[in-house]
């Protein structure tokens, strides 16, 4: 017997507005139990807005919200008074204490006791974590985890507590096909109980593949409330978008031709070794050239990166840039030698969000140039007028705290941060996670269009699709190990997997 649906979440007309931004206009949203229902748009299109207003993060302007058990609407002042409404929420960015055990995060604000029964908490940890299939003791502190095991220990709080409503804001940016599959399951399985679930994800196959119904945003106003059954991809993409989306396939097609290109080495790795535990690798990046690092989770596609910019030790190999042997140190003697490194983490590695958009992005040239000899205000907002006009960065002013944008603009800061050095070869990992597809698009044209003008960039992305329309040559990691390396008519999809798979590795090759 299927579980009838009813009502479980309504919002009616939510206006929400900040200084010079207009987030939400009038938006409506509803959900039923036993229904997931993705929330898309574009970043800035209002769905971060409307998530942190539903569980009292934000103070609405206008507009009522009703649960199910509420005759009228529910005035949500808080995340704890979400809670205990029973809104549970996973972000995009991990919002744990990594200083804690796995069982502290699990169960941290759940009791009023004033003495802890370690060994009971614990225990209840061992089950929460083994239902859902999570590898990692409770007793382990959260920052010694992976961040897809952070991922999931936070989703797994959110689901062990008693929610009619569970919001997932792109809960699989940071997990493998595996840990993706047994998400899904979970879901399903709390879609059977009668949990009514959100679901916000980039991910358009994703959507498809769990997904009941689909309300779109854009601009901050609602677009519409679709059955996905009803809805093929290409037009879903066109209502995100407010336009027929005929960029991939040129995109695509201009990456092919980079192969044509004159070859000049910028970046020449040889056994380069790091204290992350990536195996001795050879790399070499040439100028007018996107390079990619492809691989599962966890293969060392990062570490190879960052043992190039000096972020993590190198202990062993030689490392050239642009014909001169160089020991890079530290990240800023990588960017004196013309290197830029965009990182995974832009919430950890990327942004500061109390700065300014202005101080964002001047940061790294600031850096390069002392501290001691600062930039002027006149020479800064220069800086900055110039790269918020060039990348469309959209903020009320450089002045804007850059955590007031959204999670797309935010990254766009960061690369214009980067790009104000005019670095000779441009690292860029995961550049377009947890952004809306038109600014996805905006990227991988940028770096083409970069690598056109001669500049050397390696791409890592965990979309293969994305990695071979922007690449014209692909190194395919697996276990902190360089297993093959594709190009041509071998960029394909299931060549890249079959490497990953079962490729041969440069040590195997040498034996």
């Amino acid at each position: 017997m299927t579980y009838m649906q009813d009502t479980v979440l309504k919002m009616n007309g939510i206006c929400k507005s900040f200084p010079g931004v207009r987030a939400l206009q009038n938006v409506d949203f509803t959900l039923c139990e036993g229904e997931i229902h993705a929330l898309m748009g574009e970043n800035g299109a209002g769905k971060s807005t409307l998530i942190k207003v539903l569980t009292g993060v934000y103070t609405k302007d206008a507009g009522e919200i009703y649960l199910k058990g509420n005759n009228k609407p529910v005035h949500i002042k808080s995340p704890e008074e979400a809670q205990k409404l029973g809104i549970s929420t996973v972000y995009q960015e991990i919002n744990l204490c990594p200083n804690l055990t796995v069982a502290e995060n699990l169960f941290i604000g759940r009791s009023n006791n004033l003495f802890v029964n370690w060994k009971e908490m614990n225990k209840k940890a061992e089950q929460v974590l083994t239902g859902l299939g999570i590898q990692a003791k409770p007793t382990k502190q959260l920052s010694a985890c992976s961040i897809a095991v952070q991922q999931m220990v936070a989703i797994a709080r959110a689901v062990d507590m008693d929610c009619k409503v569970l919001i997932l804001d792109e809960p699989t940016s940071s997990l493998d096909d595996q840990e993706v599959a047994k998400l899904f399951k979970l879901m399903r399985e709390l879609k059977s109980r009668g949990v009514g679930i959100i679901f916000v994800t980039h991910f358009l196959d994703q959507v498809y593949e769990v997904c009941d119904k689909i309300t779109v945003l854009r601009g901050g106003e609602l677009v519409g409330e679709y059955q996905v059954k009803d809805l093929p991809k290409v037009e879903l993409v066109a209502k995100m978008l407010g336009k027929e989306l005929g960029d991939l396939a040129s995109i695509h097609n201009e990456a092919q031709s980079a192969d044509d290109k004159k070859k000049e080495a910028v970046i020449e790795a040889e056994g380069l070794q790091s204290v992350s535990g990536i195996k001795p690798f050879n790399f070499t990046a040439y100028k007018g050239e996107v390079t990619g690092f492809a691989g599962l989770l966890g293969s060392g596609r990062s570490e190879c990166v960052r043992a190039i910019f000096g972020a993590d030790r190198v202990i062993k190999g030689r490392l050239k840039i642009k014909g001169e042997p160089v020991h890079v140190s530290s990240p800023i003697k990588a960017m004196k030698k013309g290197v830029g490194y965009l990182s995974e983490d832009r919430k950890r590695d990327g942004i500061i969000g109390d700065l300014s958009v202005r101080e964002n992005i001047i940061l790294a040239l600031q850096v390069m140039k002392g501290f001691f000899r600062p930039f002027s205000k006149a020479q800064a907002q220069a800086f900055a007028d110039e790269y918020i006009k060039l990348l469309d960065i959209k903020t009320a002013s450089a002045d804007t705290p850059v955590n007031a944008l959204s999670g797309g603009n935010q990254q766009k800061v960061i690369l214009a941060r980067w790009l104000l050095t005019h670095p000779d070869y441009l690292i860029l990992d995961e550049p377009t996670r947890g952004i809306d597809i038109g600014t996805k698009v905006e990227i991988q044209k940028l770096v083409l269009k970069l690598a056109s003008e001669g500049m050397s960039i390696t791409f890592i992305s965990s979309e293969i699709e994305e990695m071979l329309r922007t690449c014209s040559r692909l190194i395919v990691m697996r276990d902190l190990n360089v297993v093959g390396e594709l190009k041509g008519e071998d960029m394909t999809q299931d060549k890249i997997m079959y490497t990953i798979a079962g490729g041969v590795s440069q040590n195997e090759q040498k034996q």
